[in-house]
């Protein structure tokens, strides 16, 4: 591998954090600007904005100019160095303005910048792969500038930021599509067309497009312009961040609706939107995955609303059993269990409540409007199957995706036929296109990986959680980037209480799931490093 193009590389995405950083500061300037400039500038969160910009431009510019003649020795390895040694890089840069507020709290000295590092590096890690598992109970307690961070990186995690410098930087290198490749949602990557810059700034255009039209559907619905961005920042990137404790529970109809609305949107192919955008419309209601896709969310709708508005919740004896960290006291409980109830008791309130989270599981965004860990047990693990199924390939979702599922499940009845027909002749087809081998290999090796990494993560919890239903629904909740999990980390709980070494494990679960496994897996290789 050639050291000094991955250098390169990540030289000028230091430059494009360091100019993306910008925004937030200058957030953060505004909302203090009654203050004097020296107190502004020693604001802990304003002064590492200040701090990380000055290194990213600086050692950024440094590093592009002393490795320019790595620009021309790109390739393959190089590529997956790039992806996976880039997002890692902007995560730690992203983290240090969080980090130095968390040390300004109360209560905490030098002693625990470890413990103030982890936990800020965990949530803007969750940001940019747009997991949206939070460490913060109370989120309404951070500044804007620092609200704003987290929803950027969601934003830029989406899309992927790598593919973004690819937009600025269209000179990367010979590598540029095996960064693609890395970072883009899904088992194919198709380009629209002949050059990749091109196929990337189509693909961004229709992302920021969506983002547009829901940020001004959001605003009509109500709410304010900076919490319209940051909720449409989460929703198009898949993410889950909110700017309330509530996540979207406490907003209007209207707006849960647009949220959902979008969710589904983000779940779909961006080339499919593309393509429909030009009036090629009937091409996507042809294609099977999206097929797929649809016929999961309305046949698990209709589950949830059939079983929530005839049965309602788990009963309140059994609920109260679940495992939460802060349990609270037994009247808190039950005015909570009737709240809940009440909300699914009408028959509208179930359909509002079940598409909404159906739709917010599938997609692997994590938004809530219900505690769905009060739900009957049918639900909750129909709910944490849901989280291996995703969003669709070339969409911003997690999980494994819908096309991979489907070849999966089309394997395992080919296999079962030939079990009775020794002789018979059926290639795996998604429509009318037949998949190939190497392909079919490439999908279940990462079918066997998904799961694989998802039951060692499980059982490696179980050393960090006192419960065994938060071990692993922590761990596909973050290897399949979706949030919210179950019991300990369900839809009103947090990570913040997980132990360090704990946090650490999802984090590296969290960049796994969004690099789709092998990206990191094959940087790990020492022969992927040798010349």
């Amino acid at each position: 591998m050639h050291k000094s193009a991955v250098i390169y590389a990540i030289g000028k995405i230091m430059q494009v954090m360091g100019l993306i950083l910008l925004v937030p500061l200058g957030l953060g300037i505004y909302d203090y600007r009654f203050l004097a400039v020296s107190k502004i500038i020693y604001r802990p969160e304003i002064f590492g904005f200040i701090l990380v910009i000055i290194i990213c431009l600086g050692v950024g510019s440094l590093l592009v100019y002393a490795f320019r003649q790595g620009r021309y020795l790109q390739g393959i390895r190089e590529g997956f160095a790039i992806v996976t040694l880039g997002w890692l890089t902007m995560a730690f840069w992203f983290a240090i303005p969080l980090c130095l507020y968390l040390m300004s709290l109360p209560g905490q000295d030098f002693k625990n910048l470890f413990n103030a590092f982890t936990d800020a590096y965990f949530e803007v890690m969750s940001g940019f792969t747009t997991t949206g598992a939070t460490i913060f109970g109370d989120v309404e307690a951070l500044p804007r500038s620092l609200l704003f961070l987290r929803a950027l990186a969601h934003w830029l995690g989406g899309m992927g930021i790598i593919t973004l410098a690819i937009v600025i930087f269209p000179s990367l290198g010979v590598s540029g599509y095996q960064m693609f490749r890395g970072e883009f949602p899904g088992p194919a990557k198709d380009k629209l067309l002949p050059r990749l810059a091109q196929t990337v700034s189509i693909l961004w255009g229709v992302y920021v497009l969506f983002t547009g039209a829901e940020t001004v559907l959001l605003v009509v619905g109500g709410m304010d312009i900076f919490e319209a961005v940051c909720h449409a920042f989460a929703t198009m990137a898949t993410g889950g961040f909110s700017t309330r404790n509530a996540s979207v529970a406490l907003q209007n109809d209207f707006i849960q609706w647009i949220i959902v609305l979008f969710m589904y949107l983000a779940g779909v192919n961006f080339i499919l939107h593309y393509r429909a955008l030009r009036g090629e419309v009937k091409n996507m209601f042809f294609n099977r995955e999206f097929i797929f896709y649809n016929g999961v969310i309305i046949v698990a709708v209709l589950i949830t609303v059939g079983v929530l508005y005839f049965n309602g919740l788990a009963p309140a004896e059994v609920a109260r059993c679940h495992f939460r960290n802060d349990p609270g006291s037994s009247e808190a409980f039950a005015a909570h269990y009737r709240q809940q109830t009440g909300d699914v008791e009408p028959f509208y309130g179930a359909v509002k409540i079940a598409v909404f989270q159906v739709v917010s599981i599938v997609t692997t965004t994590g938004f809530t409007t219900a505690d769905f860990d009060l739900w009957p047990d049918f639900l909750r693990f129909m709910l944490i199957i849901l989280m291996f199924f995703g969003g669709c390939a070339g969409s911003t979702g997690g999980g494994m995706k819908m096309v991979r599922i489907m070849i999966v499940f089309k394997l395992a009845i080919n296999i079962l036929r030939k079990l009775t027909q020794p002789r018979l002749v059926a290639p795996i087809k998604i429509g009318d296109q037949v998949v190939d081998d190497d392909r079919i290999i490439n999908i279940v090796s990462f079918f066997i990986l998904f799961i694989g990494l998802f039951v060692i993560t499980s059982i490696l919890m179980t050393m960090f959680v006192p419960d065994l239903t938060t071990a692993f629904s922590c761990s596909i909740a973050t290897i399949g980037n979706i949030g919210p999990g179950l019991a300990g980390v369900g839809a009103v709980e947090n990570y913040g209480w997980i132990p360090i070494a704990g946090k650490w494990l999802l984090i590296f679960s969290m960049l796994l799931g969004r690099l789709e496994i092998f990206t990191v897996l094959i940087i790990l290789r020492p022969s992927v490093w040798q010349k």
